[in-house]
């Protein structure tokens, strides 16, 4: 054991509020490319006639691919040390790779003849992933060099938060019920104008990361403060199989995004909103509704995170969406659908409102959280080995995410299918069908729920806690410290 002593806080790197805010609109400007794909089904299906299934498939092929290459990704960004960084360069060329591809994707393919189309598709999808991998690794690695201090790495999550509550639910209203009254519909002029402003502020976001993190993209952040890691791509493997920390919080995190995933799709809140209740524009004006008590949520979990550690703040919040989807089930079991009404707000609407909030404001607090907790896992690889591998660590997370939440696409198609869409998804104004109603249950509630569940169990077996953390961030500035004096003795000699 060195003698040399780190005196309490001492170990802590710690970052201004606006570093922590400006960067955190890197995965804003990376989600806003999401949200824009998100509604590629119904380009896909009713613009340039591909079907549901392939479509389905294709979108989950493209979640596989973007998960296979994260590693490489990982890596390129783990073995860079240049003029501007590891992390700035990938911002910029990842967010270029993924805007262009968006707008080849909505603007060229259905010119194309119906033999290329499948082919043209699928092409394009996979290079968007790569440019889209390469900006998102950037919003988990480059924590690690943001701040280590366990009062502020949750602040990531307050930020993100309230930038993915404004980005989802502004988003929703403007297009169910802006930009679908306005041009009649999905198609090309929807699409055209959602591209247009989505992508312009991907930019601007992406540009406003670059300076969060500019001061903090530097050597005497990195790890031990030593050149590039010296793991070769052959030694990643017995990395990630000695940490099973990263494999129980990538298991966990993984089905908390397949929850969202699945909840989120486009064609569920087609169901959910369109169908089930009758009436799309909700969907816009519920997620308006529930802004505040989301907002509110992330602020407490966040509050409770500072004080108790990322872990127990991720887990309790996995117990309450999960609980709140239930319920949610078993209020539509009891209740008719068409009470659910802002222009008669009754007992049914005033109990979805307040469940809709629990599930949505808590089910999608660990998706967030886990962000600053890959940069604990890779501060506990780096104080176990000496690696500081942040790259490897994120995209290894991002692969295991990826892996499973790819299956949502799949998993949409492959129930609709089983009730008879086949060619085309459920849409907007369709009689609701009992096999309808079960199946928009099963899939707005009932499968984010079961995901939780498993989420949960995962973390049963992680052990990063608000103690180990503070153990582990004292180890590291200990072996800093105690390389430096070294280094200066061997300087003089």
């Amino acid at each position: 054991m060195s003698n040399v002593k780190v005196e309490k806080g001492d170990q802590y790197n710690t970052a201004k509020l606006w570093q922590i805010g400006l960067f955190t609109l890197n995965n804003t400007s990376s989600n806003l490319h999401l949200f824009v794909l998100g509604f590629v089904t119904y380009y896909a299906t009713g613009i340039a006639g591909l079907a549901v299934m392939v479509v389905s498939s294709l979108l989950m092929a493209a979640r596989l691919f973007d998960g296979i290459i994260d590693p490489a990704i990982g890596y390129i960004i783990d073995k860079t040390e240049g003029k501007f960084g590891k992390f700035t360069p990938l911002i910029v060329l990842g967010n270029i790779i993924s805007a262009g591809t968006i707008l080849i994707i909505y603007n060229v393919t259905h010119h194309l003849p119906e033999s290329a189309q499948f082919l043209f598709f699928t092409s394009m999808l996979i290079v968007n992933k790569i440019g889209y991998s390469l900006q998102t690794s950037v919003t988990k690695a480059a924590q690690t060099v943001l701040t280590n201090n366990p009062k502020q790495r949750p602040l990531y999550a307050i930020f993100d938060g309230v930038y993915n509550a404004a980005l989802f639910t502004g988003g929703q209203i403007w297009v169910s019920a802006v930009l679908v009254a306005k041009h009649g519909g999905f198609n090309l002029g929807l699409f055209t104008e959602l591209n247009g402003y989505g992508l312009f502020l991907s930019a601007v976001f992406a540009v406003l990361a670059i300076v969060g993190i500019w001061s903090k993209d530097k050597k005497e952040y990195y790890g031990l403060a030593e050149e590039g890691t010296q793991t070769t791509l052959r030694e990643y493997w017995g990395v990630i199989k000695g940490n099973k920390q990263l494999q129980l919080l990538s298991l966990s995190a993984s089905f908390d995004k397949l929850a969202t995933s699945i909840g989120r799709y486009s064609v569920v809140g087609v169901m959910l909103f369109g169908i089930l209740l009758g009436d799309y524009a909700l969907s816009g004006k519920i997620g308006l509704i529930t802004l505040v008590p989301t907002l509110l949520i992330t602020f407490l979990v966040v509050g409770i995170a500072r004080k108790t550690g990322l872990k127990k703040s991720y887990v309790t919040s996995a117990w309450i969406g999960m609980l709140s989807y239930a319920a949610l089930i078993a209020l539509f079991l009891l209740i008719d659908p068409a009470s659910v009404s802002l222009s008669n707000i009754g007992i049914s609407t005033i109990l979805f409102l307040a469940l809709y909030s629990l599930a949505i404001g808590f089910a999608s607090i660990p998706t967030t959280l886990v962000v600053p907790m890959i940069a604990d896992v890779s501060d506990y690889e780096t104080h176990k080995s000496g690696r500081y591998v942040p790259g490897m660590m994120g995209t290894i997370f991002s692969f295991i995410d990826q892996l499973v939440s790819s299956l949502a696409p799949t998993i949409v198609g492959v129930v609709v299918g089983f009730i008879g869409y086949k060619e085309k998804f459920p849409e907007v104004g369709e009689a609701l069908t009992t096999p309808l109603f079960v199946v928009t249950l099963i899939l707005a509630f009932g499968l984010p729920a079961l995901c939780l569940l498993v989420s949960i169990t995962a973390m049963k077996f992680y052990k990063l806690d608000h103690k180990e953390m503070e153990k582990i961030q004292a180890g590291i500035a200990e072996i800093k410290k105690t390389k430096g004096k070294n280094d200066n003795i061997s300087a003089i000699s």
